[in-house]
């Protein structure tokens, strides 16, 4: 069992910066690797981006390429979002998740952070 805890979310202007973390503790050693999604009112949950734990290979979500960047810090066990020129239409609440070493699933997810954009 992985728990995961996000923090770093806010109300930020358009064309600003945050950057989220999430903190893993638990099972780290089982982590495949880790993933960020986001879920706006009244839409469904949609990918962000992803690291490997190990690999550290990454994959983003179009909408945010070129303007978010997943990293991680292992000896922290501690995966961050940098979101660059952020836009309204990227206010949601940030869930990270992570992927378990033998599952194609996303097996342990966070609480959320709320990320607010003001145009």
């Amino acid at each position: 069992q992985v728990q995961l805890v996000e923090s770093g979310g806010g109300l930020v202007q358009a064309g600003g910066s945050l950057r989220l973390s999430c903190a893993a503790s638990g099972s780290i050693f089982s982590i495949n690797g880790m993933g960020w999604f986001r879920q706006a009112p009244g839409k469904e949950r949609e990918f962000v981006a992803y690291i490997g734990w190990s690999s550290s290979n990454k994959y983003y979500a179009d909408s945010v390429k070129g303007r978010f960047t997943i990293s991680s810090d292992n000896a922290k066990n501690t995966v961050y979002l940098q979101m660059n020129s952020l836009k309204p239409e990227d206010t949601a609440i940030y869930y990270c998740a992570a992927q378990m070493r033998g599952s194609d699933a996303y097996d342990s997810w966070g609480q959320g952070t709320q990320v607010t954009v003001s145009s």
